[in-house]
């Protein structure tokens, strides 16, 4: 089972969607108490980074989110799901973000703001998480801010807009992307199917417990 944090993202219903596509059970979580017997988490995001804090915190889904971080459950960010993982954003200063992931989520400058469309991710050897998607696949983008990982072993591909920046992270069993696999045709539901498969082997590992296989 998957869950998929409701906090009123403008992309909720094209993930679910999509693992509907790939027959993946799914339900909505509006809570801690609704992460119990989940195998993976997905963080989606369209918007601005104030009012999904604020939606985030008036529900009590940043504590979720914090608590299965902590366990290093399979986690899947979306778009504005990645950049809420960092410290802050200058799209609204003074407002906290999740804080999970060291760094800021800045503007682009001197490109055409947002950038929207199709454009390549280069995944980095050694990605776990994004093995076998393709190092050179195109996914489709909207987004007018990127992040600035202070943690530079965690960026597992980028993407060139004017500059060349961080398009996803890895950390542990953690996986964000910048990018909307949802609305990325076979390469998105590839990446998707691949990472509900890694969701579905650590849970079986966790049943087996320690020694177990």
């Amino acid at each position: 089972m998957i869950g998929i944090v409701d906090y009123g993202a403008g992309n909720l219903l094209s993930v679910m969607n999509a693992m509907e596509y790939l027959n993946v059970e799914c339900r909505l979580v509006r809570s801690v108490e609704d992460t119990k017997g989940l195998h993976g988490l997905i963080l989606p995001g369209v918007g601005a980074f104030e009012p999904a804090m604020n939606m985030l915190r008036s529900k009590k889904l940043d504590k979720a989110i914090l608590a299965w971080f902590a366990k290093d459950k399979p986690f899947l960010g979306i778009c504005l799901g990645l950049q809420l993982l960092f410290e802050r954003s200058e799209e609204a200063p003074g407002v906290n973000g999740l804080g999970l992931l060291k760094g800021d989520v800045v503007k682009f400058k001197g490109e055409r703001v947002p950038q929207i469309g199709w454009n390549r991710v280069a995944v980095k050897r050694g990605s776990r998480l994004l093995a076998g998607t393709g190092r050179n696949q195109f996914y489709y983008f909207l987004h007018s801010y990127y992040i600035t990982p202070k943690e530079k072993g965690i960026v597992s591909a980028t993407t060139d807009y004017g500059i060349q920046y961080a398009s996803a992270i890895e950390k542990g069993n953690a996986l964000a992307v910048q990018f909307h696999p949802e609305k990325s045709g076979d390469a998105g539901l590839k990446l998707l199917s691949g990472w509900v498969k890694m969701c579905a082997s650590h849970a079986k590992r966790a049943k087996a417990g320690p020694g177990g296989g």
